[in-house]
């Protein structure tokens, strides 16, 4: 004993903040296995119930060796007493909440034919059956029974703290002492511990309460709670007690005061003794008030009342839900839309916003009922919103202002935080307008969470929650009280969470602070609601008469910053659509006209006709002069450049704004040489025997213009070769034109000669293929001047080279 209250008793010390880590171990192991799908969808339990959920998975990392004792529930989903039982479990998970360092729940559904062999081998024959495991168990131990006892919350916690009080070595490292202490203990504890409170309960020996508030700040540090009996008369003498049960705080100076609370119990000491100055949950940062007036946010701090609600944190919620988390969502269709049209119904009906938000809501819940479409686009949604409609006296505020939802940081409360809010004062709104559908705002707010809330793990516990119990509700109050009981049972879950906020620490709401008269306490010494003052709270609180207007803009101001808007949209309209036809006029210019592909169309084929029949005449005019029965082939390179020239004659044409690829020739260049010179003589010879029949013909008679034609037939075989070699010759200088860049003679010298000079111009020929003279002129100065600065360069070196060895031989 002696061993393990010194273990325990330093639970604050550098080394058991290193096991308390380390006993979060399993706890995070367990959680993630909540998050599986087939665990969420089968059994009695889900995640949201906060209870670790068994499979074979999972079943030995949990059990076996782990830093903290479980009890585990072993069920079966069809039997009836399970069904019943399992409310009081998940209650129990949730009373228990802040114990799970040193104890956790666990469960198990023996119906599951995966689970059956887990069942057996823990020898469990019928359900429900609830086994306690210590911590560090080993692998073959199957637990220890609950025998007959209660099965409500209350006897369940005492039947566990029964069952830790009973641990043997190792004790669990994160349980602190749970035995009782003596004066001599007290007298020198500050000695061996650093924190700034000791919390003594005085209690009989039957009691419970001052062990379970010792497991309830189990998670809390700078404070340390001791259970003291009624028979330590030392130390009741010493501070007066006369009250059991009853609460002091003992300083390390020795003085001591009595924590005054409304009833003596546990819920009252935990919530008064969690907020002692100094106290905070290990892992936060300690909260410093003048932070808050420091900008630690996006925004100035605004000093609020805590105790009212203000309505710049609801219309911040409508401007963030309808602007930006629906913005999510282009298009809504199908279930979404009927969402979205039952919630903006809700929001027009009982929204105890100021006349101007009202009427907006009012003309977009009109506006969406209209709309008899499947889908709808968020663009025409956020139209509306936006009033282009210029409904008169209608606008939303845009922006966020938080108030009495702002956080210590960006991250923390605001948007959840003001959902809660808006649904809160939508169920209330809804009972005084006397609403006559009880689940009407319930249902809007599920189906709108379930859809669009960004937070999907948030929205499927939601989602548990309303299955479990949503369909109970039956009257307008009783909506009020299910969201307020699921809004605490969320606040519960998340207490510790990363999500919370050191400065506003998520509490069973509302604190006894707030509504005094809502609290209460059984015969036993259980806390308790009280319904009936609890309605009479939240319809005041939540009432529209009791919403503050603090930091709200003027309505004067939200209409005419509302109308310029309006107008800068239309001028950029305007200034988009001029783009636009712009835009259109350059496309319907840079288009051929209708007919124009038709004509273009019908010239290639004009070509495609023409081309066959200018190929036939060559071959005839070709046989004419070769009588000896071999026909003349014109060389390949002769029908490339006809080619090229008709393409190059064609016009442009542009079909569906693609240009037609090159066609690529390969031509082998010994073919091409050996026809290029051999058709070259051909037409040499050819234009010889043409001059000399020319000038016989002069000489012996001068024959009437086109007489000559009719009457001598060797005429006409002299003189009609010659007008195609013309063409031919004028179409071969002009493409030298083109290519060399130079002009050698007449059309009819350059025709029968391409090579004038053929022993002086036959390299710059070959060389000035692409290229002019004037080209390779500088082509060759440039290579000169290079190699003559590359010389200059050399010397230069060489020279400045022989005078450094000279200065480095002298002496």
């Amino acid at each position: 004993m002696a061993r393990r209250c010194c273990r325990a008793t330093s639970r604050f010390t550098g080394e058991i903040h290193t096991n308390f880590r380390e006993s979060f171990i399993s706890t995070i192991v367990l959680f993630v296995c909540l998050t599986f799908p087939f665990t969420t969808e089968a059994g009695l339990y889900t995640a949201s119930d906060q209870i670790v959920i068994l499979t074979p998975d999972n079943v030995d990392s949990v059990l076996v060796n782990s830093t903290a004792a479980l009890v585990v529930e072993f069920y079966a989903s069809w039997c009836g007493h399970c069904i019943a039982f399992s409310p009081e479990w998940k209650r129990l998970a949730r009373d228990i909440k802040e114990w799970k360092p040193a104890v956790d729940l666990a469960a198990i559904d023996c119906a599951n034919g995966d689970n059956g062999p887990i069942c057996s081998r823990f020898g469990v024959k019928g359900y429900p059956t609830l086994k306690f495991f210590h911590a560090y168990s080993k692998p073959d131990s199957k637990g220890q029974g609950f025998r007959e006892g209660p099965r409500d919350v209350r006897g369940l916690r005492h039947k566990i703290i029964e069952k830790m009080e009973t641990h043997e070595e190792p004790w669990p490292p994160a349980c602190p002492p749970l035995e009782t202490a003596s004066k001599a203990e007290i007298d020198n504890f500050f000695e061996t511990n650093g924190v700034e409170h000791l919390a003594l309960i005085f209690e009989t020996s039957n009691s419970y309460v001052g062990r379970e508030v010792t497991l309830d700040l189990l998670q809390y540090e700078n404070i340390a709670v001791r259970r003291v009996l009624k028979t330590e008369e030392a130390l009741v003498a010493k501070l007066g007690v006369t009250d059991f049960p009853s609460c002091y705080l003992y300083y390390p100076s020795g003085n001591f005061t009595r924590l005054h609370v409304q009833n003596e119990a546990r819920t009252f000491y935990t919530y008064a003794l969690q907020r002692l100055p100094g106290v905070l949950r290990a892992g936060n940062t300690p909260p410093v008030t003048s932070d808050l007036l420091k900008n630690t946010t996006e925004d100035q701090w605004r000093p609020f009342n805590g105790s009212r609600v203000y309505m710049a944190d609801l219309e911040s919620t409508l401007h963030y839900s309808l602007r930006l988390e629906l913005a999510a969502h282009p298009v809504i269709k199908g279930e979404a839309l009927i969402t979205l049209q039952r919630y903006i119904s809700v929001l027009a009906k009982y929204f105890p916003g100021r006349p101007v938000v009202r009427n907006l809501l009012k003309s977009v819940d009109t506006w969406l009922k209209g709309q008899n479409d499947t889908e709808l686009s968020y663009d025409s949604l956020r139209d509306a919103l936006d009033n282009t409609a210029e409904v008169p006296n209608a606008a939303l505020p845009e922006g966020v202002r938080w108030v009495g939802c702002q956080g210590s940081k960006p991250h923390f409360r605001r948007y959840p935080c003001g959902m809660w809010t808006l649904f809160h004062v939508l169920t209330v709104q809804a009972e005084e307008a006397a609403g006559k559908d009880p689940q009407e705002v319930l249902q809007a707010m599920r189906s709108y969470v379930h859809s669009f809330f960004g937070c999907r793990a948030c929205a499927t516990h939601f989602e548990n929650m309303a299955k479990d119990s949503m369909s109970h509700v039956g009257t307008l109050s009783t909506a009020m009280l299910w969201l307020w009981s699921r809004h605490n049972h969320v606040n519960n879950r998340l207490a510790g969470a990363l999500s919370e906020d050191p400065h506003f620490p998520k509490i069973q709401w509302p604190s006894p602070e707030l509504c005094p008269s809502c609290h209460g306490v059984k015969k036993s010494g259980e806390h308790t609601w009280n319904q009936e003052e609890l309605l009479t709270f939240l319809r005041s609180h939540f009432s529209s008469e009791h919403l503050l207007s603090d930091y709200l803009e003027k309505e004067a101001q939200l209409l005419s910053r509302q109308k310029e808007s309006l107008v800068a949209r239309q001028q950029e309209k305007e200034q988009e659509t001029k783009r636009g036809a712009e835009r259109r006029a350059r496309e319907a210019l840079a288009e051929p006209p209708p007919g124009q592909e038709e004509e273009e169309e019908e010239e290639d084929e004009e070509e495609a006709q023409e081309e066959p029949a200018a190929e036939e005449e060559v071959d005839q005019r070709a046989r004419r002069e070769h009588p000896g029965g071999k026909t003349f082939e014109p060389p390949t390179w002769v029908k490339l450049e006809a080619d090229v020239s008709r393409q190059s004659q064609r016009r442009p044409s542009i079909v569906g704004l693609k240009l037609r690829p090159p066609q690529e020739e390969i031509v082998d260049l010994d073919s091409f040489v050996n026809q290029h010179y051999k058709a070259k003589a051909l037409r040499a010879a050819a234009a010889g025997s043409s001059r000399v029949k020319r000038r016989t013909l002069q000489r012996q008679e001068e024959p009437q213009p086109g007489a000559g034609l009719e009457k001598e037939p060797g005429l006409g075989l002299g003189v009609q070769p010659v007008e195609p070699e013309d063409l031919l010759g004028q179409r071969n200088t002009l493409q030298k034109r083109i290519l060399t860049g130079q002009y050698t003679g007449s059309e009819e010298e350059g025709a029968l000669e391409m090579y004038p000079h053929p022993n002086k111009r036959r390299w710059m020929s070959f060389l000035s293929v692409g290229f002019s003279r004037l080209d390779i002129s500088l082509c060759v100065l440039l290579y000169f001047l290079s190699s003559m600065c590359l010389l200059a360069m050399y010397l230069f070196f060489k020279n400045r080279l022989r005078l450094r060895r000279a200065k480095v031989a002298l002496p």
